[in-house]
């Protein structure tokens, strides 16, 4: 079988993010714009990339001054790194329909190596208009000054009010690419 290529479907995906705030809990937000492509070798895993890419802008929190300030030059400085990319360099097969997938991700124009933690894909299905769709999950974890994220302020009683770990979880709808 060749491989098959997916389109990552902004209307149904999301990227996640959970950051320790003040010490006591944790704030957690999303990127509604998600996009990319997805080629899932199911003979060759090893053969098998993904390319994504968040749009910044599409940052939401809940709180409008929470995601100003996080769209600020403090945090990702949206005005001039509109876009966080993600491009597989690897995919190992870790059990049965999970793997670890390897690759370069750039945030405010830093670019990291990290390991997702895939879940997926899963089995075809087609949807009300004849579209063959299938799903993906993955997680990872950064450590956000790694990507120049430095701002922070300490608290009185001991600590920091922002974290350093950020936990990251995508979930993807995907599309096939008509042969």
């Amino acid at each position: 079988m060749p491989a098959i290529v997916y389109d990552i479907d902004p209307t149904h995906s999301s990227a996640h993010f959970s950051v320790r705030h003040m010490m006591v809990s944790n704030v957690k937000g999303e990127f509604t714009k998600v996009s990319g492509t997805v080629t899932h070798d199911p003979d060759d895993p090893k053969a098998s990339k993904v390319e994504a890419t968040i749009d910044v802008t599409s940052l939401h929190t809940r709180e409008e001054q929470r995601d100003t300030h996080l769209k600020s030059p403090d945090f990702f400085d949206a005005a001039k790194f509109p876009e966080i990319k993600f491009v597989s360099t690897s995919v190992e097969p870790d059990g049965k329909e999970e793997y670890l997938v390897k690759g370069d991700l750039t945030i405010r124009g830093v670019t990291r190596e990290v390991t997702l933690q895939v879940e997926g894909p899963t089995p075809e299905v087609k949807d009300p208009w004849g579209n063959m769709k299938a799903g993906a999950a993955a997680t990872t974890k950064i450590n956000r000054k790694d990507f120049g994220l430095v701002w922070n302020v300490a608290l009185e009683t001991g600590g920091v009010l922002v974290g350093e770990e950020v936990k990251i979880s995508l979930e993807v709808e995907l599309t096939r690419r008509a042969a």
